[in-house]
């Protein structure tokens, strides 16, 4: 089986035409990519206006709370409702890429909101304290010590919408999906299996670039880095100073107590 999958996946034609296993790949995130930016653009101000104010926080647990609605119900009730309304390929991606957003504006507000409301409520006044306006507070103070649960909640965004982009091919929509469903219906379990593999990758590979983008955009401060290699340089200069004093980091208290 594992040959069978790794032939079918070098295969050229498998790779080749509008249905092959690239242009796949490319609607897969498509779908994905467009579904966490519209999020995006909801969730984050809305955590930041939650997070700034402490109002509204019922916002955050009424967003959680639609991870329990079951996706392909809630595609299926969607296609049906929005999808008579369009007579082009939109009948099938707007549905779609409604209940993508759905799934992945939870994860995303509740990371922003954490990361905002996690800000250290001393920098909050110091800035005050300068003058800052609240707008100016939220741009320069309490977005740059979020960042890290920001970050998070929109990789945790990814990784559920690229599991989850491939419920679009039930309402007929392309992506990695097709794999799916339709090696399920005839049979074809490597492709099925392929398929699979491919989105696990996918994901894998989508949350190793933005670990990265993470690790250089994130201050070292805010992720312990800096205070590590500050406490190892102090370490290293103490051991430095008592091996060159004859082992004892307080020659001058150890003499005076000896005599």
């Amino acid at each position: 089986m594992i040959g069978s999958i790794l032939e079918w996946l070098t295969s050229a034609d498998t790779w080749s035409g509008d249905s092959g296993l690239g242009a796949r790949l490319v609607q897969h995130l498509w779908y994905s990519l467009l579904a966490v930016v519209i999020a995006a653009v909801i969730a984050i101000p809305l955590g930041l206006w939650v997070g700034h104010t402490g109002r509204a926080r019922w916002l955050v647990t009424l967003a959680n709370s639609l991870r329990a609605v079951p996706t392909l119900g809630l595609l299926f009730a969607v296609a049906l409702w929005l999808g008579p309304k369009f007579t082009s390929d939109l009948a099938f991606l707007i549905p779609s890429v409604v209940v993508l957003v759905v799934l992945v504006i939870p994860p995303i507000l509740s990371g922003v909101y954490a990361g905002v409301e996690a800000v250290d409520p001393a920098a909050r006044d110091a800035a005050r304290g300068m003058g800052m306006t609240g707008a100016e507070v939220v741009r320069q103070v309490e977005i740059p010590n979020a960042l890290p649960l920001m970050l998070s909640g929109l990789r945790s965004a990814f990784l559920q919408v690229i599991a989850t982009a491939t419920v679009a091919a039930y309402v007929g929509l392309g992506g990695l999906g097709r794999y799916l469903i339709d090696g399920l219906k005839t049979g074809d379990y490597v492709s099925t299996a392929g398929g699979a593999l491919v989105v696990s990758l996918l994901a894998l590979a989508v949350d190793g670039v933005l670990a990265l983008i993470q690790r250089l955009v994130v201050s070292p401060g805010l992720t312990g880095k800096a205070s590590l290699t500050r406490r190892r340089g102090m370490s290293a200069v103490s051991a430095e100073v008592a091996s060159s004093d004859g082992g004892s980091p307080l020659p001058e208290t150890n003499r005076r107590i000896s005599s």
